[in-house]
């Protein structure tokens, strides 16, 4: 018989300790010289770690390194930080906010938001809007549909965020009456609403594969934007056409469980597809992850929700990048206090973890527009896209005062490449200032984050010089001593 341990404190303790030691946190320009250490030192919850990451990913920060280690009531992690543009963290005010508004769910002010030149998209659901959740069998002109029908209804189209993956699509719109900017919380407008998107997003699909769409009311409480997208996509099961083969010439039958099976090295590294690995430490009691994939923004937050969600606790894990590929390595235990033992149950989380890490790859010209804001806005956009034979694989749109920004990024539906007449002609009929960036984002990660200095041989702050064929198993054990004692307390 198998026997796990799993240690537990009442609720009530656990509650005093947070309230007794809140988490301290600290900005450390001086260790490294490419980037700021964020170091925080905090009692240990579930959840807490994707806190940390998500709250650092919303002020637009890279994470081009980490190392947790929160093996017991405890946490002591460390992220290494650049801006957008790789430089170090200087800005005070941003200091003073990462300081001292983690896990207080503070704001980040408008002084703050213009100083970082911070994009309008919503992180959050808030409770100014309405917010209206689909999922859907993705098609061309689908986006274009879906905000008509919205806009003859009278819904303004405040902000919305759109991903697509394995032909399955998702999308978060946050609307409001256009009659008074107010949330729309008539039931009966609510189910004609509901009614003529159902519709739209069924019109296509056959009947077994119905489709949800649910009009919601404000929410109490908070309900992180990305988060949520990640929820829907896997809900809707888009996990399931991810391919467990790594390279090409081995039959999938052979690696089905073991995606490093039949490869050495060499070829994972050169290999450009996500790689998930999972094995068992017994003498440690952890089942152990390994992740490599494309290096790219936002990737640990992606990989974090992934098993934050599925419920299993991250004890100690070591994420790096090199050039444009990155790789991560996670020590774990089911929330339950079991490692991960049946086939099934790893089968469906290297799936996830593959279409966590997937879903946010930008495929497809980028455009970012910035025009008067006005109802109907997305409606004519993406209508003047699908007119112009351009499909939407993902895109981000939000207003600030009397302006609409917004990010799409847009393939031919013929699958040929866009011209540049097309773009001409998009450029013209949609107004505003159109921008295009990235023109083969399908091909390139979107930025690189680590070593920016492109010094291939630098080495991170604990010494450890970055290869490609090390395991950062034996090396997180042995420095976890080490990073322990670079944390001081912090001065109230």
């Amino acid at each position: 018989m198998d026997m796990f341990y799993r240690s537990f404190l009442d609720p009530d303790i656990v509650s005093m300790i947070e309230r007794m030691h809140p988490p301290r946190v600290s900005v450390d320009n001086d260790s490294c010289s490419d980037c700021s250490l964020v170091k925080v030192d905090s009692a240990n919850k579930h959840g807490i770690l994707l806190e940390m990451v998500q709250f650092l990913t919303d002020l637009e920060l890279v994470i081009s390194k980490s190392y947790i280690c929160s093996d017991g009531g405890w946490l002591m992690d460390v992220f290494h930080v650049t801006d957008q543009k790789g430089k170090k963290i200087r800005d005070e005010g941003l200091i003073n906010h990462i300081q001292q508004a983690f896990g207080t769910g503070k704001e980040v002010s408008k002084e703050l938001q213009l100083s970082l030149r911070r994009n309008v998209r919503p992180t959050h659901i808030s409770s100014e809007h309405t917010a209206l959740e689909m999922t859907a069998i993705d098609r061309p002109g689908l986006m274009s549909e879906i905000s008509a029908v919205l806009a003859e209804m009278g819904c303004h189209i405040s902000a919305a965020v759109v991903w697509t993956h394995n032909s399955r699509s998702a999308c978060i719109l946050y609307v409001a009456d256009d009659s008074n900017g107010a949330p729309i919380t008539d039931p009966c407008r609510v189910a004609r609403v509901q009614a003529q998107l159902e519709s739209v997003v069924e019109a296509h699909h056959v009947n077994d594969e119905k489709r949800s769409v649910r009009l919601a009311s404000p929410p109490s409480g908070k309900t992180h934007t990305e988060r949520r997208l990640h929820q829907l996509m896997e809900a809707d099961r888009d996990y399931e056409a991810c391919c467990f083969s790594c390279c090409e010439g081995i039959p999938s039958k052979d690696v089905e469980f073991y995606p490093y099976g039949k490869c050495d090295e060499e070829r994972l590294n050169q290999c450009d597809a996500t790689h998930v690995k999972v094995e068992n430490c017994k003498e440690k009691g952890y089942s152990i992850i390994t992740v490599r994939s494309r290096d790219r923004p936002k990737l640990l937050f992606d990989t974090v929700c992934a098993l934050t969600d599925m419920q299993y606790i991250v004890f100690h894990a070591a994420v790096s990048s090199k050039g444009s590929r990155a790789f991560q390595e996670y020590y774990v235990r089911h929330k339950r206090g079991c490692t991960l033992e049946l086939e099934a149950e790893r089968r469906r989380l290297i799936q996830c973890l593959i279409a966590a890490t997937e879903r946010r790859v930008s495929h497809g010209i980028r455009l970012d527009v910035r025009t008067q804001n006005r109802l109907g806005l997305l409606s004519d956009i993406t209508r003047v896209f699908r007119e112009n034979g351009l499909s939407i694989t993902r895109a981000e749109i939000g207003s600030i005062d009397d302006r609409a920004v917004g990010t799409f990024y847009v393939k031919d539906t013929s699958g040929q490449t866009v011209s540049g007449e097309t773009l001409e002609m998009v450029k013209k009929e949609i107004g505003g200032t159109i921008l295009v960036i990235d023109k083969s984002v399908d091909e390139q990660p979107e930025t690189t984050h680590s070593n920016p200095s492109g010094d291939s041989s630098s080495s991170s702050s604990n010494g450890l010089v970055e290869r490609r064929t090390v395991s950062f198993g034996s090396v997180l054990w042995s420095q976890l001593e080490r990073l322990s004692s670079n944390f001081k307390p912090i001065k109230s």
